[in-house]
């Protein structure tokens, strides 16, 4: 694990604090970062939290870039929700992941309900891309270029893109984004990829079908929507994010987590639980040099996607509906400042309740550590938490959709417009 010697040095005298993204570059990672959307930015409390740029160093937009917004009518393209963001970004110095290019979830009902060849099909792909990406050219650390094309089972999801072209249009898009901005990293994202079992599988055969298509894939992004209790161990989560770096992309990071509550309201021990699964994942992150950050899908609970789909669910991220900070982000601090300074906390059984100072108590530890190879899989439960297609709680955006249906909630976990 690397770690700056001129952040240890800082970080080790008594009384300083310091916060996510701060102690994120201290330990030798590009961003601590959190997904936004457009609704919350007239939310001062909100944006102070936001704007900070040594608590986030990377915002994502959590929906204005996607194709039923930017491509709402063939040829027709509006980036002005985007903009918004990305501008916001800029302005602050953040990095900007941006998000996503070719899913099956949130289009226009002209590209999914469309009768199209595979020329036709391929066409509209590589025009859609190389409008967006050029338009945001130079803009964007990375982009998401392909967003969750397998199901919960292992296989490739049915959708417009896949129906037509088969595994083509994974590399075929990934072809145009490379071509339409060459400095930007490229990225597959998705969920339930981040601990061993049959999606794992599915996601190295995406990158190697990338690849063997003469393709540039830089990075494997896990979306990280998990349940408190339901975390797969550290070792495990570190050998998946090996694995994608050993299949031959340059980097992986965490794109979208959160850790939610199946039932609320949370206990003491519930929120000490949620506290520890942030820091196995942040551990994790921390065992591979090339997994370069993680974001939080919006990091306060007021603005959390999870209760608007899961009714009597949520209090999965870091702030809580106040914007005070929860364990969970001491857990997260703690863990980043011992890897930020080469040492490690001692270990407690409770973790303490937030504070702006760091812990002093600390022992010796090694700054790098090898997992041993996972022999079962415990996060099954976790495959239900996903991402709200219409907006999450807080969501001002269009709840009507293209096709002049309304945004439902179905039982596959995603809400979207029918």
């Amino acid at each position: 694990m690397r770690f700056s010697a001129a952040a240890a040095a800082v970080l080790a005298i008594p009384g300083v604090s310091a916060n996510l993204h701060q102690l994120a570059v201290g330990a030798g990672k590009k961003f601590f970062g959190s997904a936004t959307d457009n609704g919350e930015l007239s939310d001062a409390a909100y944006l102070a939290i936001l704007n900070d740029t040594k608590e986030f160093g990377q915002i994502t937009p959590g929906n204005g870039q996607k194709w039923q917004f930017t491509e709402p009518s063939q040829g027709s393209f509006s980036y002005t929700a985007g903009d918004q963001i990305v501008n916001l970004a800029k302005a602050n110095g953040q990095l900007v992941r941006c998000h996503t290019l070719v899913w099956h979830s949130q289009l226009p009902s002209w590209v999914s309900s469309g009768s199209w060849t595979k020329d036709q099909l391929t066409s509209i792909i590589q025009t859609h891309i190389a409008n967006e990406v050029g338009h945001y050219k130079g803009q964007c650390y990375s982009w998401d270029v392909v967003n969750e094309a397998i199901d919960d089972s292992g296989v490739y999801r049915t959708s417009v893109f896949y129906n037509v072209l088969g595994t083509d249009f994974i590399p075929i898009a990934f072809k145009a984004a490379a071509a339409a901005d060459p400095a930007a990293k490229l990225y597959y994202n998705d969920y339930n990829i981040e601990y061993s079992g049959a999606k794992h599988t599915r996601a190295l055969e995406v990158v190697d079908i990338v690849q063997k298509a003469g393709a540039r894939i830089d990075g494997v992004g896990l979306q990280a929507h998990f349940i408190v209790g339901s975390v797969a161990s550290q070792s495990d989560l570190t050998n998946v994010l090996q694995s994608y770096i050993d299949a031959g992309v340059s980097e992986v990071s965490y794109t979208e987590l959160d850790i939610r509550f199946s039932s609320l309201p949370a206990s003491a021990s519930g929120l000490q639980q949620q506290a520890t699964d942030y820091s196995t994942v942040t551990k994790a992150c921390l065992a591979v040099a090339e997994c370069i950050g993680i974001t939080i899908w919006d990091f306060t609970d007021k603005y959390s996607w999870i209760p608007s789909t899961f009714p009597g669910q949520g209090a999965a991220l870091l702030y809580d509906e106040n914007f005070s900070k929860k364990p969970a982000w001491t857990a997260v601090s703690s863990v980043l400042a011992a890897a930020a300074t080469g040492v490690a906390t001692a270990t407690a059984t409770t973790i303490a309740t937030p504070s702006t100072t760091l812990a002093t108590s600390v022992v010796p530890t090694s700054t790098k550590t090898t997992a041993a190879p996972a022999t079962s899989t415990t996060a099954s439960s976790s495959a239900a938490a996903r991402w709200a297609q219409c907006g999450g709680k807080g969501w001002t955006g269009p709840t009507t959709c293209v096709s002049g249906s309304t945004c439902t909630y179905q039982n596959d976990y995603y809400s979207q417009c029918l």
